[in-house]
This record gives C-alpha cells, structure tokens and sequence, in this order.
C-alpha cells in the first residue's frame, strides 16, 4: 500500500464526481456515494461512542464493527464486490443476544437516553437506520450484496441493545414514552 493516501487533494472531485474502487466515475450524490458516506458517518459516530466508554469487551466488540463497517465501505466502492464476511452478521446476532440476555423486557417504547455513551449510541442508531435505507435504496437501483443488507440492519438492533446497556451501566436510567401526557377530549 505504500504512501497511498500520500496527496490528500487531488482535485479530481471538483466537478462534483468521486472515483469509485474499481476506477469508474460517479456522481458525488448517486446512491451508490450517498450510502457510502452514511456508513462512513455512523463509523464516525461509533468512533464517538469510542472515546465515551471505557475499554472493554464492549469496547473491542466496536472496533471489530468499526471495522466491518469499512468492509462493507469498501464493498459499496467496488460494485460486485464481496469483502464483509458472511459471518460478520451472525457474530451480531450473538452478540445481540449475549446483551439483550441480562436486560428487563420492554413494556414500552424508550427515549433516546440513558447517559452520555447511551445517548451517543442512540445516535448512532439512528443513523444506522438512516445508513440502511440508503443501501436499500441502492439494492433497488443496482446490484449489491444481501449479506450487506442483513448485517446493517442487525447492526441497528445491537446498537440499539447496547444503549440500553450502556445506560444502566451508567448509572442512567431508561425514559419510557408516555403515550398518556397529553390527555385531553377529542373535539366533535
């Protein structure tokens, strides 16, 4: 790899296309650069969550998903491509329900909340979600990968399990939604 990201200006992208793995040219705002850069983002917000917790096995489990996430980058800038493995997605999964295991069930729905690392992960969360319907997006206009698919979206139940995690590892506590808080009579 060398010196690779040696000049990091190239002005190859001033009008408004960016280079692609596999060296072809897309517009900066296609679906396929659109997803990219929601995975590049929740990345960047898992890096968030990073620096707010402690080390770990939570912690290191973040960075294997950190580094998933660029795999499955790198599988969007290389249409065709196969570079997350298949495996990845269940390693989720048990982890889903390695946390999930100690947590009381819900009877409604939480707030974003919790503490300071449980809010940055409902952040991420959310923007997961956002990330998922931008390769889904992507899945309906182009070929990509199913595995892809499955893993984001499980990505999104495990960050959302963690926050809960995380808030009572916090000291913090879980806003239930109050569906009651505005009473009043419906008007005839």
């Amino acid at each position: 790899m060398g010196n690779r990201l040696s000049k990091i200006y190239t002005r190859t992208g001033d009008a408004g296309t960016t280079g692609l793995g596999d060296g072809s040219r897309v517009a900066k705002n296609s679906l396929r650069v659109r997803a990219m850069g929601d995975i590049d983002e929740l990345n960047s917000l898992l890096g968030v969550l990073l620096a707010a917790i402690p080390e770990s096995g939570m912690s290191r489990e973040i960075l294997e998903i950190q580094h998933d996430l660029f795999d499955l980058g790198g599988e969007l800038s290389i249409p065709g491509a196969t570079l997350l493995p298949n495996s990845a997605c269940q390693r989720l999964e048990e982890l889903i329900d390695r946390y999930n295991g100690d947590l009381p069930p819900l009877k409604e729905f939480i707030l974003p909340s919790g503490g300071l690392a449980a809010a940055h992960c409902h952040v991420a969360r959310a923007v997961c979600r956002r990330a998922e319907r931008a390769v889904v997006d992507l899945a309906q206009a182009e070929t990509t990968e199913a595995s892809s698919l499955q893993y984001i979206n499980r990505l999104s139940d495990l960050l959302f399990v963690l926050a809960r995690v995380l808030a009572r590892q916090e000291g913090g506590r879980e806003v239930m939604w109050d569906r009651t808080r505005f009473k009043s009579p419906i008007s005839k």
